[in-house]
């Protein structure tokens, strides 16, 4: 598949800080990456490298195969920064306008309320009386009104509510689906996990996780088999089972977190348990984000 992203040993220093350490990657076409990481981990800093709103210090940064600031380039990206400001005392329907001139196939104005779910109201709110969520999705509109190929996404979700931002995903994935190549950061995990196909985890500026969410996990967290029980049996018996590494009775189910889940299920069927309802149940996005940080600290 074409590469529409690629970074080759980039570095980034600031004075004496230095944000982003060597990191290398390729985005293919139509690939949602979630781009994850602590607060200061080089995550923003990434993204303004690939926007070409920062230059590296070292290495290369390629969009299209050409450099992000050639203008054939910019006008097939859009995006939508954590910090972002429009002009006060203008209109929606006058900022959206001026933003459709610079490219040469944006999308309609009925096509910008139907994606983004601005409202004719909104539509003719000045800019500084819109709360914080129609703030959130002016800039979504202006990141999408030049029907960009590449869509930067930088903590897009900040300040919106539950319903809004089910419905902000939602609209994400529609436009993935149109060939739509995505890359977005955010601090809610379990956006990155239904959102993202791919996540790459920055910790320290260095690029620590990359793969799948179900590769992370599968990696980087235990699997813990849950179930009822109709007989009653002792929490020693269960932490006895081999590869068993903790034992959790609550509401009426057993929970056994195991290193192989495979194995546990073969002992618990050659002891004959008396128990039903057995579910097996992978690590949570945001339990392999901390044990990956955690185990490439002790490293340093």
């Amino acid at each position: 598949m074409e590469k529409i992203i690629e970074l080759i040993n980039v570095s980034k220093q600031f004075q004496q800080h230095r944000a982003v350490k060597d990191i290398s990657f390729t985005v293919k076409k139509g690939e949602a990456v979630a781009i994850l990481g602590a607060n200061g981990a080089g995550k923003t800093t990434t993204i303004l490298l690939m926007l070409g709103l920062l230059q590296p210090t070292n290495g290369t940064v390629r969009l299209f195969q050409s450099d992000p600031m050639e203008k054939e380039v910019r006008q097939k990206i859009g995006s939508m920064l954590q910090e972002t400001s429009v002009m006060d005392s203008l209109k929606v329907k006058e900022i959206i306008p001026l933003v459709q001139s610079y490219y040469p196939h944006s999308l309609s104005a009925d096509q910008l309320l139907s994606i983004t779910g601005l409202s004719k109201q909104e539509w003719n709110k000045r800019t500084e009386k819109l709360s914080g969520g129609q703030k959130r999705r002016l800039h979504f509109a202006i990141a999408l009104a030049g029907n960009p190929e590449l869509i930067f996404l930088d903590e897009p979700t900040v300040g919106m509510d539950i319903n809004a931002r089910k419905a902000f995903w939602k609209t994400v994935e529609e436009l993935k689906s149109q060939g739509k190549t995505i890359i977005f950061t955010t601090h809610y995990l379990q956006e990155a996990d239904e959102a993202a196909e791919r996540i790459i985890m920055i910790s320290d500026g260095k690029i620590v996780g990359d793969g799948t969410p179900e590769e992370l996990k599968a990696k980087w967290t235990k699997k813990t088999i849950s179930f009822k029980e109709t007989a009653d049996y002792s929490l020693d018996m269960y932490k006895s089972i081999p590869f068993v590494e903790e034992v959790v009775r609550e509401k009426g189910r057993i929970s056994l977190v195991t290193a192989d889940s495979d194995k546990t299920i073969y002992c618990i069927f050659e002891m004959n348990l008396k128990i039903q309802d057995i579910e097996i149940q992978q690590g949570k996005l945001e339990d392999a984000f901390s044990k990956l940080l955690q185990e490439k600290k002790e490293e340093i």
